[in-house]
């Protein structure tokens, strides 16, 4: 009789106990599914912001190429169609222009941002200001400001 009791309480605890691991692999699977979502989500995040930063590294080295250009004054034009030709290679629809106030003077570069931005009517923050310049919505800019 003593060893009939422990089979029959083993097969009632196969029996009880039949699905719960199953229970418990599949929110084990689940969870690491969402992790690795997540994962995925914030590399996909990371690249984009290095790929903003350095498109804005590129427009304020050549913003800063253009203030200094316009201390020559005689190849200031020059200098400024030559900038806005690399800014266009650098940058998506890059271009360089100057803006003159006065005896103040803002290099001002601008390119087209992120492709996948939500079209005009569905913005609903403006745009930061680029120095009291007018920029379209899905554009970025650098605005340096120089004495000449």
């Amino acid at each position: 009789m003593m060893g009939a009791s422990p089979k029959a309480g083993s097969r009632r605890c196969v029996v009880k106990c039949c699905g719960s691991s199953l229970i418990e692999v599949m929110l084990a699977v689940a969870l690491m599914a969402v992790t690795a979502l997540g994962l995925i989500a914030g590399q996909l995040w990371t690249a984009r912001e290095g790929r903003a930063m350095a498109l804005r590294e590129h427009a304020s080295w050549i913003a800063d190429s253009v203030a200094e250009a316009m201390c020559a004054p005689a190849t200031s034009d020059t200098a400024t169609r030559q900038w806005s030709a690399r800014a266009n290679v650098l940058l998506p629809q890059g271009a360089a222009s100057v803006g003159a106030s006065g005896g103040l003077s803002a290099a001002l570069v601008t390119w087209s941002s992120l492709h996948d931005m939500p079209h005009a009517d569905e913005v609903i923050d403006k745009p930061e200001s680029c120095g009291g310049a007018d920029v379209p919505a899905g554009s970025s800019c650098v605005a340096l400001a120089f004495a000449q």
